[in-house]
């Protein structure tokens, strides 16, 4: 029966040595795949930087297109302005007369 015991001692050592053997090796390969993995994260950070910076700088870019309706809008602002300056008396004295109107 002692033998029995000394026998499966022996057995559990021999298991846990062989644990402690793998979880060694893995802990030896946990720097290398977090490496990895950090250099394949800042490679896409680097790509998406460049691709966003360049869809940024077309963006930027003035084209006929748009330098057309920028003209066009500042014509549209110009004849606003000239008809608002136009019937600025005229709505002044209509505020005028609703206020007076209702007091």
């Amino acid at each position: 029966m002692n033998e029995k015991h000394i026998q499966q001692v022996l057995e559990i050592e021999k298991q846990a040595q062989e644990i402690q053997e793998k979880a060694r090796r893995e802990a030896q390969e946990i720097p290398a795949k977090a490496e990895q993995e950090a250099q394949a994260l800042i490679a896409k950070a680097k790509a998406d930087a460049h691709e966003e910076a360049r869809k940024m700088v077309a963006a930027a870019q003035p084209n006929e297109a748009s330098g057309q309706v920028a003209a066009e809008n500042t014509s549209a602002n110009s004849e606003f302005e000239a008809s608002a300056k136009r019937n600025f008396d005229k709505a002044v004295a209509f505020v005028l007369e609703r206020v007076i109107g209702r007091a």
